[in-house]
């Protein structure tokens, strides 16, 4: 896998450059800024970009506006977006930008998840192959909000454990495993969700993702 990461601070980047490449990945490129993570993710046309969400000159935004710029104009790489803090918003725009165009290879996660190699590494490939990932805790604060909603009085508590599972980007298989449920029951408890946010069945969208997005900013 070919990775292009994107952070301000060099201790981070030269820690995350080496773990990758001791998971037997090539960086590309390891950069400061939004600007030159524009230039080498269109020089080296990465499998994945891993992203901070605050970068120069402002500290704000930048590295959001720059990963949706990314999956607009090269949507076969997958873009991890990293953050100090839950900023549940920024988390809505990366994925509503992705829906509107292609609505996988993203993810959003909190910087903790690098002490855990093992689950940084997993997700950024899951990324890189056009899954969606989610930090556990932002999907936590999102659904939360959305829990004031009237659309959460449809949804059963299996259902929305499920959804926040999938929101994490884990398959059936693995929301069965976590639930201790069979993969079967999964399938039927995904495809009603599928049913209530009225998604129709599509080859050309990722309805897990979207499924997510509906319920979010319902």
């Amino acid at each position: 896998m070919r990775i292009v990461i994107a952070e301000d601070s060099a201790v981070v980047r030269a820690g995350l450059a080496e773990i990758l490449a001791d998971s037997g990945h090539e960086v590309a490129a390891a950069v400061g800024n939004a600007d030159d993570l524009l230039a080498a993710v269109a020089e080296h046309r990465p499998d994945a970009a891993v992203v901070d969400v605050r970068m120069p000159p402002g500290y704000t935004d930048e590295g959001v506006r720059a990963a949706i710029a990314i999956r607009r104009d090269h949507p076969k790489t997958g873009v991890l977006v990293f953050s100090q803090y839950i900023e549940t918003h920024y988390a809505a725009d990366l994925l509503g930008a992705a829906s509107a165009g292609s609505a996988a290879g993203v993810g959003y996660l909190l910087k903790d998840r690098v002490s855990d190699v093992d689950e940084f590494v997993d997700a950024l490939s899951r990324v890189a192959a056009g899954g969606t990932v989610l930090d556990p805790e932002v999907v936590t604060q999102l659904l939360a909000a959305s829990r004031r909603t009237d659309k959460l009085r449809s949804f059963t508590a299996r259902e929305r454990e499920v959804l926040t599972l999938m929101a994490e980007g884990r398959s059936n298989s693995a929301i069965a495993a976590n639930l201790v449920v069979s993969e079967r029951a999964v399938e039927k408890h995904v495809a009603n969700i599928f049913s209530k946010l009225t998604l129709a069945p599509s080859d050309a969208d990722n309805r897990r993702v979207l499924a997510v997005l509906r319920y979010l900013e319902s």
